[in-house]
């Protein structure tokens, strides 16, 4: 610890603390068992999205304890509290999955509210699934207070017949079942044996693609992220996060001092050069609003574009997080691309030092093919592509990584949700060469935005992954391969032209040029629209329906709020 903090005059918690007309609020904090020490210190958040409900989180609670090891080391006093995650895996092919993109929103308002509302001085945010990961980071941006994230890990790989395997391949074995090639038996053990641990997907899915953002983003300590639930020295990683936001305070360095525009670029030159989620397309404007940043869909694929894709990871690819780990983690990959020119190395970190500080010491391991230097890539371009056309004006996206050719034309089989797509490939009554349209799916229409993972996944396991392409106002799973293009926009709630759509059209995708089209004219679109009357969905209370009323498009991250730039005064400023 090279600072400390002693006196409160500056930190939100003097609201709560300072003073003889808080003697009430100091009441509480004796009755919890603190000192008048305690109470004196600046008080740290630690936020976690621990639950029972998948894998991902389970070892939070835990790993949460070692972080207030850490702040109280630091002469801080940290308060533990929850918030909810929806995870992904289970959410999966049913009305749950509406839940997911908003939970990322209640994930970083839930951190908002209990921060602002107890005057916390600080936060350690840890994660473990998809949305949980940028929920946290956006809070983290939005309260401005002085913030470290802290990822709970990724599981270990199954073992099944010799090879690894990940819930990836439970999914895509739905397909081959439902085709004959693979039998009960050996369905059952599969899913019995693909996730062997506490810790979110292994493959560089949603959750390790924002791992990896987390640290080049700047907002969570080297190889921090990169390392599995299971090992217990993550103890490590979380005791120094919690000294570190200690340090953090003392010198008065906040999440926003940190994310900028630059380092928003080198994030998403991390995705593009590991192989990651679409879904990163949707989270990096996310959490780039919130500090008042334009960066949006098209700003993501810009960089998208012009980074080598250099990391061999699932699905496209053949490692697991945690074979990336052992042989350098994420600082390897970030290393070779800011020696390559790929990264702006002046960019400061919660290390309080910049990211070419951080990987000064950083040297090739040339002992292992899981990452290769960025001037021999897998290929030139990065592993996710955006893609843009009179089917799309404001965009979509595509995950490139491993597949065999990046052009497909065909005519459009259009479906209004994913489950009826799902009956289709289930029933195989579909036709090889057809582009699968599936709309009104996206933040409004869906709402919220489903991932088609179980669809995709089943014509994997098929054999028609390449064979078919697939197109939606909706998202991808992180696990999702195959020609699939997501986040089309406008959706078709709000009169897009993927609404229009007739079985039939032709449509053409080219992933090399970054275009999305439909052999319509501009005469026919219009003829169409004006024949179009919006859908209504099924939710008209709740939490569901209120999201739909507020999000916005997915081209800037699907956000339902102002964000920075219409602030006055952070949270940290109170």
């Amino acid at each position: 610890m090279e600072a400390r903090v002693f006196d409160k005059k500056k930190l939100p918690s003097r609201h709560v603390t300072e003073g003889p007309e808080r003697a009430p609020h100091r009441s509480y904090y004796y009755a919890m068992g603190l000192s008048a020490e305690q109470i004196r210190q600046p008080f740290v958040g630690v936020a976690t999205c621990w639950n029972e409900a998948a894998p991902c989180n389970i070892s939070l609670m835990r790993q949460a304890q070692a972080v207030k090891r850490g702040v109280a080391a630091a002469n801080g006093t940290p308060r533990e509290f929850c918030t909810i995650t929806v995870t992904d895996g289970i959410a999966m092919g049913h009305e749950g999955m509406k839940s997911s993109l908003p939970s990322r929103e209640v994930i970083a308002d839930s951190v908002e509210l209990t921060m602002r509302g107890h005057s916390y001085d600080g936060l350690v945010g840890m994660a473990g699934c998809d949305k949980s990961l940028p929920g946290m980071m956006m809070a983290m941006c939005r309260l401005n207070v002085p913030s470290v994230f802290i990822y709970g890990g990724s599981i270990l790989p199954g073992t099944f017949k010799g090879k690894d395997v990940t819930v990836a391949d439970v999914f895509e074995a739905v397909g081959l079942h439902s085709v004959g090639k693979i039998s009960d038996e050996d369905l059952l053990e599969l899913e019995q044996v693909a996730c062997p641990s506490a810790g979110a997907c292994g493959g560089q899915f949603t959750a390790n693609t924002m791992a990896m953002v987390s640290e080049a983003i700047g907002l969570a300590l080297p190889y921090s992220a990169g390392a599995p639930a299971p090992y217990e020295f993550r103890d490590r990683f979380c005791m120094a996060a919690g000294e570190k936001v200690m340090e953090l305070i003392a010198l008065g360095i906040r999440p926003r001092d940190i994310v900028t525009l630059k380092a928003l670029e080198n994030a998403a030159t991390v995705v593009a050069a590991s192989g990651g989620s679409t879904n990163a397309g949707l989270h990096l404007p996310a959490i780039a609003h919130e500090c008042g940043i334009k960066f949006d869909l098209f700003d993501v694929a810009e960089i998208f574009k012009k980074t080598p894709y250099i990391a061999d990871l699932k699905p496209g690819g053949r490692y697991v997080a945690k074979d990336l780990f052992e042989v350098g983690g994420i600082p390897l990959v970030m290393k070779t691309l800011l020696d390559h020119g790929y990264l702006h190395g002046d960019c400061l970190t919660v290390t309080g030092r910049t990211i070419a500080d951080n990987l000064k010491n950083v040297k090739w391991n040339p002992d292992q093919d899981v990452v290769r230097t960025a001037d021999n890539p897998i290929t030139v371009t990065g592993g996710v592509v955006g893609l843009r056309g009179n089917l799309a004006p404001d965009g979509g996206i595509v995950k490139v990584a491993g597949l065999k050719k990046l052009y497909f034309k065909g005519p459009a089989r259009c479906f209004d949700s994913e489950e009826a797509c799902f009956e289709a490939v289930s029933n195989r009554t579909y036709k090889e060469g057809e582009v699968l349209v599936i709309r009104y799916v996206g933040p409004k229409g869906g709402p919220g935005m489903p991932e088609m993972l179980s669809t995709t996944a089943a014509l994997y396991g098929q054999g028609a992954g390449e064979k078919v392409a697939l197109i939606t106002d909706g998202r991808f799973s992180g696990a999702t391969r195959g020609f699939c293009i997501g986040h089309v926009g406008p959706e078709a709630a709000e009169c897009g032209p993927i609404a229009h759509l007739r079985d039939g059209d032709i449509i053409e995708i080219d992933a090399t040029k970054g275009t999305l089209s439909v052999e319509l004219s501009d005469e026919e679109f219009k003829t169409r629209a004006a024949d179009w009357k919006p859908r209504p969905h099924a939710y008209k209370s709740g939490a569901i329906w209120k999201y739909a009323q507020g999000v916005g498009p997915a081209r800037d991250g699907a956000v339902t709020h102002p964000g920075g730039s219409a602030e006055e005064k952070t949270y940290a400023d109170i």
